[in-house]
């Protein structure tokens, strides 16, 4: 099944788009990753955006409703959520104070922390409605993919010596 994923085209861009949709690492990872594989820009690009993108709508619609439901059928998950809503709720200043922008610059920071996941759960928890907060997301998405590209391109680029280590960490990995 791996060499399906690093094998084919198809396969490369399902797995870039898949790394993309994951908390945390999100964009981060998932482009860099695709490019390590030997995709073209373009597809690398396209993949991880919309990884990055598909769940934000999902998050800022639903997650209080998960949340609730979380807690009334696995009460030992109301410790994590209960950080995870504090998380966010230290973001929500910047939010608040800037509006669309504040949004906006914290998902464009490609930081741990930052970035489309806890964007969406800060409009979810100051209840930004979906047609007000997916916009700030995706331009933000948007940046942090230019903000990656330029971070790859100087660091990479200006040792090329270091891009085939890299890539060979990303296709030896076991997944």
């Amino acid at each position: 099944m791996i060499d399906w994923l690093t094998g084919t085209v198809f396969g490369k861009c399902i797995s870039t788009f898949f790394i993309s949709m994951v908390p945390v690492v999100e964009l981060r990872l998932g482009l860099p990753y695709g490019i390590a594989l030997g995709l073209d820009y373009p597809l690398a690009l396209t993949a991880a955006i919309l990884g990055n993108l598909l769940p934000t709508p999902f998050i800022i619609v639903y997650i209080q409703r998960i949340f609730a439901w979380l807690r009334l059928h696995w009460a030992r998950l109301d410790g994590f959520i209960t950080r995870m809503e504090r998380k966010a709720a230290a973001k929500e200043g910047t939010v608040r104070r800037y509006g669309f922008w504040g949004l906006l610059i914290l998902v464009a920071i490609p930081l741990p922390g930052t970035g489309a996941w806890t964007g969406a759960l800060v409009a979810a928890l100051m209840n930004i409605r979906l047609r007000d907060a997916l916009p700030a997301i995706i331009a933000g998405v948007c940046i942090a993919t230019i903000t990656i590209m330029a971070v790859k391109n100087v660091v990479f680029h200006s040792h090329d010596c270091y891009w085939p280590v890299v890539s060979d960490l990303f296709l030896k990995a076991e997944i």
